[in-house]
């Protein structure tokens, strides 16, 4: 098959770029599928770059944006679809990636005529490759039209069905579906494979939620106040990132998921506070407004890129009680003496298994030895920093994953190894009662599919006073 070949190239939109000038919409989105894969970019940053560099009008942002996450996001689907119609033929991986865009377009994508997207096809495959290239997608692409695609139904193992229907790949199914149940898990995928809701918090030292949506829906954004938090407002429309409440601090873009963390580890004006792992500094930054400005909020993280963002975010919003350190919080004894801190929150490095609607091109690198490896490195800085909690205070865990051993394991590791501290009877008392229902032995795991958000993952103990 030496036809399918096409000659070096570095990326499809390059090689296009100096063939036709400015790219259209389906040729950048399939440069980005590229990048994506076979360079793990970030999908959210690089789709970000790519609609600045090439200023894209909303509607063909929105476009592009569907394109790319839409592809990444049914990527195991649209193997089982199309691997009848290319067998064992050796094609390049670009002209894979072609073929699997073109049929989420032609699955997905109603709006869209079908011979749009073929004549796109096969244009793109011409410039990218040569017309031997274009025929066969074209030859692929027809033979779809004519005898359909194969069904779901052919898959007789519902582990299996469920992993090519919403796919994901089947070891998270598998483990999923033993500790959460089968009908939890086709809900939870349902849900990662819908758009997620963005959602605002209200910087309540420097506005009010009526405030915040006077101002959102002076600029033209659709949003409603949540039933869940009295600081958390939906957005149904556009990137409020680019309104002149979130540019003037009034506002930070952040899953109301992540914004329970805050409301648990309920600091006080005058705390001294310890956010172990800070970056990018949505809920250090949320702790900071609930201390009124007061107090002190130490944010630690191990990447000095990273505590820029915490220092940015500060800025941002007008906060001066947040004090960023670059440190490894496994290290904090270089810093820091015992005993220092009232409340101390360690939201973990995890696998981000309940993000995955945001990116949605995790699930297909993560791997199930990363979720042990993580789970060391969590205990690790539990460890590491419960000395440094003054007896009496509160210690705060949380993850934005979906499973136990990351989770419950690691809060009974802890609890086990740590006589010294036990669970925050007062924990159930701080979350939304909505959430409450969630709670099971004083740890609350959020799955996608219970307020439309992050799954997420909070634990909260205290240290015990010493006795007399």
């Amino acid at each position: 098959m030496e036809f399918l070949k096409s000659f070096p190239r570095k990326s499809i939109g390059k090689r296009i770029l100096k063939k036709q000038g400015k790219l259209t919409v389906r040729e950048v989105a399939l440069d980005l599928l590229e990048d994506i894969e076979k360079n793990n970019s970030y999908s959210n940053i690089a789709l970000n770059n790519a609609i600045k560099e090439n200023q894209f009008s909303p509607a063909d942002s929105g476009l592009l944006t569907e394109l790319v996450y839409g592809t990444i996001q049914r990527r195991l689907t649209l193997e089982y679809y199309l691997n009848p119609f290319i067998g064992d033929k050796k094609i390049e991986h670009w002209v894979h990636l072609l073929l699997q865009m073109s049929v989420y377009q032609m699955v997905y994508l109603d709006r869209i005529p079908e011979h749009a997207i073929l004549n796109e096809a096969v244009e793109i495959a011409k410039f990218g490759g040569h017309q031997g290239i274009a025929s066969f997608v074209n030859g692929v692409l027809r033979s779809i039209q004519r005898k359909g695609l194969p069904s779901l139904d052919l898959l007789e193992n519902p582990v299996e069905r469920l992993s090519i229907e919403y796919s994901h790949p089947i070891w998270l199914i598998e483990m999923w579906v033993e500790q959460f149940g089968f009908e939890s898990t086709k809900e939870m995928c349902e849900m990662n494979l819908k758009p997620p809701v963005q959602t605002v918090r209200i910087n309540q030292t420097k506005s009010t939620q009526d405030l915040a949506l006077q101002s959102l829906e002076k600029d033209g954004f659709t949003v409603q106040k949540s039933s869940l938090l009295p600081e958390c407002i939906y957005n149904k429309s556009g990137n409020i990132a680019f309104s002149a409440a979130h540019r003037d601090g009034f506002i930070t873009i952040q899953d109301e998921s992540s914004m329970f963390v805050a409301n648990v580890v309920a600091p006080e004006e005058n705390d001294i506070v310890l956010d172990a792992c800070a970056a990018p500094g949505g809920k250090t930054t949320h702790i900071a407004e609930k201390m009124n400005g007061q107090g002190k909020v130490v944010a630690l993280d191990i990447h000095k890129h990273k505590i820029k963002l915490v220092t940015e975010a500060a800025k941002r919003l007008h906060l001066k009680n947040i004090e960023p350190f670059q440190l490894d919080a496994r290290k904090i004894s270089e810093k820091f003496e015992e005993n220092t801190f009232d409340k101390i929150l360690v939201d973990a490095p995890c696998s981000g298994l309940g993000v995955l609607r945001r990116k949605p091109d995790a699930k297909y690198t993560k791997l199930k030895s990363d979720i042990e490896r993580l789970s060391t490195i969590q205990l690790g800085i539990l460890d590491k920093v419960a000395p440094f909690l003054k007896p009496g205070g509160k210690l705060v865990y949380s993850t934005c994953t979906v499973n136990k051993e990351e989770n419950e394991n690691v809060v009974a590791s802890f609890l086990r190894e740590h006589a010294d501290f036990e669970p925050d009877e007062d924990f159930i008392q701080l979350l939304p009662e909505r959430a409450r229902e969630f709670v099971k032995e004083n740890h609350l795991q959020i799955l996608p599919q219970h307020f439309d958000s992050d799954g997420f993952f909070i634990a909260s103990f205290k240290k015990k006073a010493k006795s007399d």
